[in-house]
C-alpha cells in the first residue's frame, strides 16, 4: 500500500494530461461544440468534473464529499467566456484534487469518508473519483477526436504504430515504472 498513493496522484495527473492536451487542440468554440442538443460539449463535461472535484476533495478526510453548496445542475449549463476562464477552473479543480492527496498517508487509506452519508474507505473514495473522472475524460477526448478529424493529434500509440512501440518498449531492460513516466 506504501506505492498507492504515489501511483494515485500518477494516474490522476495523466488523466488530467489528457484533458489538456485535448484542450490545447480546440478553440474556445470548438471546445463548446455539442453533436446534439441533448449531449454536452467539453466545456460542460469539465465543469462537471470540476463542480465534482471541488466538492469531493475539499475538507476531504472531514466533510462530506457532497457539499450543501454544490449545485450539480449549473454544472451542465455552459457560462464560460474564454478559453482562459475554462482553463482556469480546470485547473482549480485538479489543485484541490491534489492538494487533498498531498497529505495522505497510509495510515489514512482506511479511514472512513462519506459522499452522500455512504461510508467509503479513503481508498475506496479514491478509486471511486478515480473512475468518474477517466470516464468523463475519456467522452472529452472522444469529442476531441470527433470534432479534429484528420488534424487530431493522437494522446497514445498512434494507429499502424504498435509494433514501432512495442519494439521499443521490449529493447529496455526490464524494470518497475510507472506507464506514465516517459510519456
Amino acid at each position: 500500500m506504501s506505492s498507492y498513493l504515489a501511483s494515485i496522484t500518477k494516474q490522476f495527473e495523466y488523466y488530467k494530461g489528457l484533458g489538456n492536451k485535448t484542450f490545447n487542440q480546440l478553440t474556445f468554440e470548438e471546445l463548446r461544440f455539442k453533436p446534439n442538443a441533448y449531449s454536452n460539449s467539453i466545456t460542460i463535461i469539465a465543469k462537471h468534473i470540476v463542480g465534482n472535484m471541488l466538492s469531493r476533495w475539499t475538507n476531504f478526510l472531514i466533510e462530506d464529499g457532497e457539499k450543501e453548496w454544490r449545485h450539480r445542475d449549473t454544472e451542465f449549463e455552459d457560462d464560460f467566456t474564454s478559453k482562459a476562464a475554462f482553463t482556469e477552473a480546470w485547473d482549480k479543480g485538479w489543485e484541490c484534487l491534489f492538494e487533498a492527496l498531498k497529505p495522505l498517508s497510509e495510515n489514512d487509506l482506511e479511514r472512513i469518508v462519506y459522499i452522500r452519508n455512504q461510508g467509503h474507505t479513503v481508498t475506496e473514495a479514491i478509486n471511486r473519483q478515480l473512475a468518474h473522472y477517466s470516464y468523463h475524460i475519456g467522452q472529452i477526448v472522444f469529442l476531441g477526436t470527433l470534432i479534429k478529424s484528420e488534424d487530431w493529434q493522437s494522446l497514445s500509440i498512434p494507429k499502424g504504430e504498435s509494433s514501432a512501440y512495442n519494439k521499443d518498449k521490449f529493447s529496455k531492460e526490464k524494470g518497475r515504472r510507472h506507464f506514465t513516466d516517459d510519456l
